[in-house]
């Protein structure tokens, strides 16, 4: 059996970095999905590449999304007929690669009596959907069927629903699965480890202009900094984007918007499948959907006004507009703030400035920007990460001579097909698809060296104590929320954050890390004040 794909100690990593100084061919400057896609393509090019992430991996928008790999059924009402299809391809290609991560789900989009769109406008968008994917997927229910897949939706009103598919996924671990590829490629990340300025030397043609050549790198754990060298920077912070590149072009592009989404358990609001309407206040696509043996209410669209150095808060005039359309459609649930398990909200980097225009209308196309060895990528969709890492790598070309002939690959792979689990391993199907799914090449060697008894599921998620051991041992975690929030998802499924679990945590934490007492208690209180204020509902009588 191959060694694991893990991630280097990042103490370990910094101290080569600090004692064993090295030109990398590009450094990558934030641990989203974009980043992570970025580092994976300059890995399969055999590019020297070294990625860091001033918070954990995944932090921002990459793991408080819709949580959806899609077409976007809206674009191409919009028009935006290229997006849609370059987004339906790269799903089909999600699919192929990594089933059990990316999963083929049903959607229904309720049809209203005497509103738009009709049955007839569906279908055609519908079947240019279909088409686009290469698939052909969709049809007409009735009214009469929807409660076997809804129970509880009140039907009034409604003439039927068209059915289509899309995907879901888990976005935070989709970005830990591509970084786990590029490592296995010979790429390096670190998280925990902010830019906070770059090198800069002068040009050859003395005009006064100057390139990029490195970046200054501070280590957020103990506050110590390093100078690093590389031929290209590529600057994937997404919402941040403006910033780092404000060192080189004084220039605004992005446009900060947040979503937020409500998570309930799956028993107060049973569904099968995603259930889309329209919200009777701004007629804005709500999307009611399972994930995770949970149900998710979302999304908000909104601009975010708030500090970007802060994690992003739900609002109760947000809290209210998603109950209000649970209440519309579900009135026998009786659904209220007391039944919420937990929310998240994210902040989606649009191209684009907040200038009036609703913000739904904002095109979710992606941007790449050069600038004298920085190049920029920002804005985008979460399904078409490939594609804008490929046009980052294009628009890095000028600055990569040394390695001009790496920056051309025919191979497009982006997950290696993992092995089969070992014989005498005893493993359902289903389960078995998943963890493949999430973990890849990785998965052999979790079951191999975990206890069986860490393999019982946690109350009604698909999560066990094995991959938390797994993740604490192998996946650069370095905080308790790093844990509990992006390696898995229990501290936005479990009551109070997950703190049943607290006690097996502190064992596992003491074996796997060395925490002390006092270490556990600190990390324990960080990660309480986190969820407390960033992922349960806020107090009522608070201004939204």
């Amino acid at each position: 059996m191959n060694k694991p794909a893990s991630f280097t100690d990042r103490k370990e990593l910094w101290s080569q970095l600090k004692q064993q100084p090295q030109h990398w061919d590009m450094i990558i400057v934030g641990g989203g999905i974009i980043g992570a896609g970025v580092l994976r393509e300059a890995t399969r090019r055999g590019l020297k590449a070294l990625l860091i992430e001033q918070r954990d991996f995944a932090w921002g928008t990459s793991s408080r999304s819709s949580k959806m790999v899609h077409g976007g059924l809206r674009y191409i009402a919009q028009g935006d007929i290229k997006l849609t299809k370059q987004s339906l391809q790269e799903r089909e290609r999600l699919l192929r690669e990594a089933p059990g991560l990316i999963e083929r789900m049903g959607y229904f989009f309720l049809l209203r009596k005497k509103k738009f769109p009709g049955r007839l406008v569906m279908n055609l968008l519908l079947s240019l959907y279909d088409r686009l994917a290469g698939i052909k997927d969709h049809r007409y229910l009735d009214k009469e069927s929807l409660p076997a897949h809804f129970p509880g939706l009140n039907t009034d009103q409604l003439k039927g629903a068209c059915y289509y598919t899309d995907t879901a996924v888990d976005d935070a671990r989709l970005v830990l699965r591509v970084l786990q590829e590029s490592i296995q490629a010979g790429g390096q990340v670190l998280n925990y480890a902010q830019a906070t300025k770059l090198i800069k030397k002068p040009l050859s043609d003395d005009n006064g202009d100057k390139c990029v050549q490195g970046l200054v790198v501070k280590n957020i754990e103990n506050d110590e900094q390093l100078s690093l060298k590389a031929s290209v920077v590529i600057n994937a912070t997404g919402a941040w984007a403006d910033r780092l590149r404000s060192d080189v072009i004084d220039e605004k592009r992005i446009r900060p918007l947040r979503g937020s989404h409500l998570v309930l358990p799956r028993e107060k609001l049973p569904v099968e499948g995603t259930l889309g309407i329209f919200h009777p206040e701004d007629k804005r696509p709500v999307f009611i959907f399972p994930w995770e043996g949970a149900t998710l209410i979302g999304t908000t669209d909104i601009d975010h006004r708030g500090d970007l150095d802060q994690e992003a808060c739900i609002t109760n005039s947000e809290v209210d507009y998603l109950l209000q359309i649970v209440a519309q459609y579900f009135p026998q649930h009786q659904l209220s703030r007391k039944d919420v398990i937990s929310c998240y909200s994210g902040v989606r980097p649009v191209i684009g400035s907040d200038n009036g225009k609703d913000p739904s209308k904002e095109r979710r196309t992606h941007a790449v920007w050069a600038d004298k060895g920085l190049v920029t990528v920002s804005g985008g969709k979460l399904t078409t990460f490939r594609v804008t890492a490929i046009d980052t790598l294009e628009a890095a070309k000028p600055w990569l001579v040394d390695a001009s002939s790496k920056t051309d690959i025919d191979d497009d792979q982006v997950f290696a097909q993992p092995p089969a689990p070992a014989k005498g391993q005893s493993i359902d199907k289903d389960r078995l698809r998943r963890m493949l799914g999430r973990y890849g090449s990785n998965f052999n060697h979790m079951l191999a060296n975990t206890d069986k008894d860490e393999w019982q599921l946690i109350g009604q998620t698909q999560f066990c104590l094995a991959e938390c051991r797994w993740a604490v041992k192998h996946e650069s975690v370095v905080h308790l929320d790093d844990l509990l929030l992006r390696r898995t998802r229990l501290g936005l499924l479990l009551e109070n954050g997950g703190k049943e679990l607290f006690s097996s945590l502190e064992n596992m934490f003491h074996q796997e890390l060395g925490w002390c007492r006092e270490r556990w208690g600190k990390e324990v209180s960080r990660y309480l004040g986190i969820w407390q204020k960033h992922y349960s509902l806020p107090p009522t009588q608070s201004a939204s």
